[in-house]
């Protein structure tokens, strides 16, 4: 749900939290370096909130500046960037009492890369919305209409909760929780490959990746001080663009996300060579919801899957040969 009323209101909260004392950080968007892109604004002061902005390209995921942050935070979020929120404040990387979640409903964000087959994005002058068309000014003075829906990206055409599900402020109207016919219907796929062909996915993105931890920067729940790969005593897998250094990597982040990750996408929009990321962290996602039908960051009394044992626990890594 985009809106100029949105925004402005938007401004109005940040500005009151400002200004009454209840925070001294509000993290939000603000205009970036052409008119469809925008950038993380860390606003500090009332007069600051005149520059937030809220559009289909505020793709960020805030919760990311979250972790072991001292100060009072307001956060204005999405329904992914609020979930990720919560998983913060369950592993305790930021305390309940000093966060404020703003939370908005969010209708998809624009994947730059589909944006930029349709359109030649450093000749876009400026944009505007009206229902699902995205209509874009050329600096030649032409007008290019295209759909919205066309242009989300992936994490937005499977997104369930595009609202914020736990919100101290909500700004607009809820969505309801989408119905979406098969949410993990691409890992479905993959898994019906053969063994071979599915190894063969992995080479490929193996050979690809340039080990330049975009993903891991981009990611609200890759927050460890010391990341596994920058450990050298002792040293578990090699920092080279070698095959087998490159799969450890990539396996052991899926894991360590396993029943974390709430499918924001941040890792797959990062990386500079178009890997799809999102793959391997959507199949224990799969694999989480149907074991132990927990959704992350939904709420902050359950306990999240890997936190908690019960006895019924299906335990088929053990008892399966």
């Amino acid at each position: 749900m985009w809106s100029e009323e949105i925004t402005r209101n938007i401004q109005t909260v940040a500005e009151s939290l400002l200004r009454e004392g209840k925070v001294d950080l509000v993290l939000g968007y603000q205009a970036g370096t052409s008119p469809v892109r925008t950038a993380p604004a860390f606003i500090r002061t009332p007069q600051e909130a005149s520059l937030l902005v809220w559009n289909p390209f505020c793709e960020n995921n805030l919760s990311v500046y979250l972790p072991r942050r001292k100060e009072r935070v307001a956060i204005i979020a999405k329904g992914c960037d609020a979930r990720a929120a919560v998983v913060a404040v369950q592993e305790n990387q930021i305390s309940r009492d000093r966060l404020v979640i703003v939370g908005l409903a969010c209708s998809g964000i624009i994947d730059r890369r589909r944006l930029a087959l349709a359109v030649e994005v450093d000749q876009i002058r400026g944009f505007s919305l009206a229902g699902d068309s995205l209509g874009l000014e050329t600096e030649s003075g032409g007008q290019v209409q295209l759909e919205l829906s066309g242009l989300l990206a992936d994490s937005c055409q499977t997104c369930t909760h595009r609202s914020a599900p736990i919100a101290d402020i909500f700004i607009g109207q809820r969505m309801p929780e989408r119905e979406v016919e098969d949410e993990f219907a691409q890992v479905r796929s993959f898994e019906a490959l053969s063994s071979q062909e599915r190894w063969r996915h992995f080479m490929d993105m193996a050979e690809k990746c340039i080990r330049c931890y975009a993903c891991r920067s981009a990611c609200p729940l890759c927050y460890c001080q010391e990341c596994i790969v920058d450990q050298t005593q002792p040293q578990w897998f090699g920092k080279t663009t070698a095959t087998e250094d490159v799969l450890a990597y990539h396996i052991m982040r899926a894991f360590h996300l396993a029943g974390r990750c709430v499918d924001c996408g941040a890792c797959s929009r990062a990386c500079p060579m178009g890997l799809d990321l999102r793959l391997l962290n959507k199949k224990l996602q799969k694999e989480v919801k149907e074991l132990y039908q927990y959704v992350p960051g939904l709420s902050l009394e359950e306990m999240p899957a890997l936190g908690t044992y019960r006895t019924d626990d299906p335990q088929t890594c053990i008892t399966e040969k």
